[in-house]
């Protein structure tokens, strides 16, 4: 079969190599939707390329399109969503946990709250949270226990934990 049989020995290549392309795809996405898009857009880019195809075997032009093409959809960045059969009711108690956290955060008074973020969430050190506050690194070392010691006493954030609760004896 050559490549510029035209129409026909597309049909021909597409009849007998579409389900080996179809593994190599799955292969790549082990997503059996996403594989079959994949062949799909391969084949789509081959039939518009097929006449200057000029091989005996143009499997290995194919199948590096097909390669090329996951290579790019892996690059872009994805914005689309994930279905779900059912949402659920309620956020799930980890959900949870982060809000009271960040609702104890935002609680905290503002220079404390700013040396929080910046050490736990920005993973600034001592010294950069210092520079960027316009204070020493003592105060950002003191306004971090200070901090801490209210995050570890705020009721949203101890209530049912096993501090509060009574050990069997």
């Amino acid at each position: 079969m050559r490549a510029d049989d035209g129409a026909g020995g597309f049909d021909v290549f597409v009849a007998g190599r579409s389900q080996s392309l179809l593994r190599t795809a799955y292969l790549l996405t082990r997503d059996h939707a996403l594989a079959e898009d994949l062949v799909q857009t391969a084949l789509a880019k081959a039939w518009f390329h097929w006449s200057r195809i000029r091989e005996d075997n143009p499997e290995p032009y194919v199948r590096r399109i097909l390669v090329t093409t996951y290579s790019s959809w892996w690059r872009r960045r994805w914005n689309g969503e994930i279905p779900t059969e059912e949402l659920p009711e309620s956020p799930t108690p980890h959900d949870e946990d982060g809000l009271d956290l960040w609702d104890a955060i935002g609680r905290l008074p503002r220079r404390q709250r700013a040396v929080v973020v910046l050490r736990f969430y920005e993973d600034l050190t001592e010294a950069e949270t210092a520079r960027l506050m316009g204070s020493t690194v003592g105060t950002v070392k003191s306004q971090t226990s200070k901090a801490l010691a209210k995050l570890r006493v705020d009721p949203a954030l101890t209530a049912g934990t096993t501090a509060d609760r009574e050990t069997p004896r």
